[in-house]
């Protein structure tokens, strides 16, 4: 069982950024059992672990899949459908106003809980292309994901996207063709265009009954049995597909060609092999709806059984193991007001190595600090509890006043810098126009903040002029301004920015980037972290300059290292 004790109404966690000095050893509280042993109950702890993320184009159903997973895994009683009129339920992940005003997800929800033995953390990542840099972000901190297909439109443009995403990260994905109760497309031609525009194997695990309003459920190709609902989690054993149950449901031609189908795919198609699935070649495919229930149990149960535990994470002076004894962590978000009424800030963690627990001493290697984790919690979307304990694969909340990053390492002592969380140039570039000018102060600090959270790119100019804010997509501004009136009670507007690209600077001569700096002045910002961006007024500004800077590396991507 995961150790955690809930919150009490109107508690207060404390914030995780007590100083300690430096010579204290950053080591948890309770004396260790001796070494094998430790190692031993964290290899077991990690293997229980599965982290993992769903993709697809918006609209194709992931919400609404997130709340069935959880549903069915036990962590609520009761699953909202998105939009729904009567009573006017919305899922528990997306938990903003304006995902609740719009319906989609716009910000990454962590959702903890147990299944068959098994600890999931889920990760519920935003949908929409203008959300790509977080989405990004949170793939890197996770080890299998869920591929959500509307059975109508088949791979759009986003889904395509997520994947070019998971397959740089290797990450293994399963497949699950959703809405199979509505009008859909022929099972094969979705699996032909799975093969043939992902250049991915494909292993179809179930195959469904009927389609559209004939859809009465799925038949297990690997053990003979057919769901029709899965509040029924065994099944109903059969013998095959020519056993007398299917003449109930089908009528006689479609029951013939169905036969006709899963002889063809058993000769044709790939079998699943978890080598080829854990390399990202080959992708497990079920079929199901998620709104009525079909396929979402087998869902939890392929991911029991074949996603990976906790995987290595790669360091610039070496490899992390999962069942390393040392505790190390990476953050990959940040998130502000969570709780209203706190106005707290929460850094999300992955616990990459190791075993945390409550109160032990951990060091943030960019600064050297060693901090206590006084209150580290466990997620349930905006709901928290605290944890006792975590281990390897796990993701945590850590509270703090802006002391941590994205892309920080906390360890127990040891100086390592992961790789792999970049930032991307954004696309979009505004300046913010406070209709309340005295509370100017107050509106950069919120832009800190959000900032910080990875919302959008604050850039400030060096010759003083007003900031810069950067998106990848309109979208973002939209939940800028949102977040901004609703969260800080501060209405703003956009206005155009006297530049129309941005691009990181680096050259290996100071004496060079630094002549180049005052010689473009005016163009010239720093952004959060201090480092130097070129603000190119136009593409053609951009290249211009480039070519007369040999000196200067211009670059669309900045590695948090």
């Amino acid at each position: 069982m995961l150790r955690r004790r809930p919150l009490e109404p109107g508690e207060r966690p404390p914030v995780d950024d007590q100083p300690q000095t430096a010579d204290q050893p950053a080591a948890g509280g309770a004396a260790a059992p001796p070494a094998t042993a430790a190692r031993a109950d964290i290899a077991r702890e990690v293997a229980r672990r599965r982290t993992f993320a769903i993709i697809s184009h918006p609209d194709a159903g992931k919400t609404t899949l997130t709340e069935k997973l959880l549903l069915f895994g036990g962590a609520i009683q009761l699953a909202g459908q998105v939009k729904a009129k009567k009573d006017k339920r919305n899922t528990r992940s997306d938990w903003m106003a304006i995902e609740r005003a719009r319906g989609i997800s716009v910000a990454t929800s962590v959702m903890t809980f147990e299944y068959a033995g098994t600890v999931f953390n889920l990760l519920d990542t935003p949908g929409h292309e203008d959300f790509s840099d977080h989405t990004y972000r949170t793939l890197t901190a996770v080890d299998s994901a869920i591929m959500v297909i509307d059975a109508a439109k088949g791979i759009e443009a986003r889904t395509l996207k997520l994947f070019e995403i998971c397959r740089l990260r290797d990450i293994p994905i399963i497949t699950f063709v959703n809405k199979m109760d509505r009008e859909s497309r022929e099972p094969l031609e979705l699996l032909d265009e799975i093969a043939s525009t992902l250049a991915l194997d494909t292993a179809p695990m179930v195959w469904p009954v009927g389609r559209g309003r004939d859809f009465r459920g799925t038949f297990d190709l690997y053990e003979p049995r057919m769901r029709r609902m899965d509040q029924d989690p065994a099944g109903t054993p059969v013998s095959g597909p020519h056993d007398p149950v299917f003449d109930t449901l089908l009528e006689t031609d479609e029951l013939a060609r169905w036969r006709e189908e899963i002889e063809l795919v058993r000769d044709a198609c790939t079998r699943f092999d978890l080598e080829q699935f854990r390399h990202g070649t080959l992708t497990p495919v079920f079929f199901g709806s998620a709104l009525r229930n079909f396929g979402v149990r087998d869902l939890l149960d392929a991911l029991v059984a074949h996603a990976p535990t906790p995987r290595s994470q790669r360091a610039a002076t070496r490899t992390i193991e999962a069942t390393e004894p040392a505790m190390t962590g990476i953050i990959f978000k940040i998130q502000a007001n969570m709780d209203p009424n706190h106005r707290d800030r929460m850094a999300f963690m992955r616990v990459c190595s190791g075993r945390l627990t409550r109160g032990m001493k951990v060091k943030l290697v960019r600064t050297g600090r060693v901090f206590q984790l006084q209150a580290p919690q466990f997620f349930f979307a905006q709901d928290r509890s605290l944890a006792e304990e975590a281990y390897a694969g796990d993701v945590v909340g850590i509270p703090n006043r802006g002391m941590l990053r994205i892309g920080d390492a906390l360890t127990e002592g040891e100086d390592v810098t992961f790789l792999g969380i970049p930032s991307f140039a954004p696309e979009i570039l505004r300046r913010i126009r406070l209709e309340d000018a005295i509370r100017a102060k107050k509106l950069r600090e919120a832009l800190a903040e959000m900032a910080e959270e990875g919302v959008v790119q604050l850039f400030s100019p060096v010759d003083g002029t007003q900031p810069i804010v950067g998106v990848i997509g309109a979208l973002q501004l939209d939940v800028l301004a949102d977040r901004l009136h609703n969260e800080y009670g501060l209405p703003v507007g956009f206005e155009g920015a006297p530049c129309d690209t941005v691009r990181w600077i680096t050259s290996d001569d100071k004496t060079e980037l630094n002549r180049f700096m005052e010689r473009h002045r005016s163009q010239i910002a720093l952004d959060r972290d201090g480092a130097p961006v070129f603000l190119a007024t136009s593409a053609f500004n951009l290249e211009w300059t480039a070519e007369r800077a040999p000196a200067i590396r211009f670059a669309d991507i900045k590695a948090t290292s």
